[in-house]
């Protein structure tokens, strides 16, 4: 059975770390998210892995639907930052049926997520069908920077 995610004060903490190795470019991957909020409108950051295959970049949400991902499906803009350069990205959520490899691919680069998958890095891209429904995947499209987030 995958772990569930359960945000805490610990959590904030952690990824406030982490997000000072990510913006100096320590951690491969790995960007700082920013979001903006669905009922606010304020900018909200947080640490993502990202799925390169040539091209293309996927953001993956291993924790599930998280205020993240609610906030990018509102906005369907999300930005990504590192070593004090930010891109803009059209955010399309791809539908469960495609995220199979995409899934894989993650597990393989965030192994600190790998708890919250029921299928392993080892298992075929269809292992992850069954759960794409509890990690939504969306492609990045790049924007002009005067389009914002």
């Amino acid at each position: 059975m995958p772990k569930q995610f359960r945000p805490s004060r610990g959590r904030r903490v952690g990824d406030a770390v982490i997000g000072l190795f990510v913006r100096a470019g320590l951690i491969p991957a790995t960007y700082m998210l920013t979001t903006t909020g669905r009922k606010t409108g304020r900018p909200l950051t947080h640490p993502a892995t990202i799925v390169d295959d040539g091209d293309r970049r996927w953001l993956v949400a291993p924790y599930g639907p998280v205020s993240w991902v609610h906030n990018a499906r509102a906005s369907g803009r999300v930005s990504l930052s590192r070593r004090g350069r930010r891109q803009l990205y059209s955010a399309r959520e791809v539908p469960p049926d495609e995220t199979g490899e995409v899934l894989r691919r993650y597990v393989t680069v965030a192994t600190a997520t790998r708890p919250y998958f029921a299928a392993t890095k080892d298992d075929p891209p269809a292992a992850f069908l069954p759960e794409a429904h509890r990690h939504p995947v969306f492609e990045l499209l790049p924007l002009p920077a005067d389009q914002g987030a």
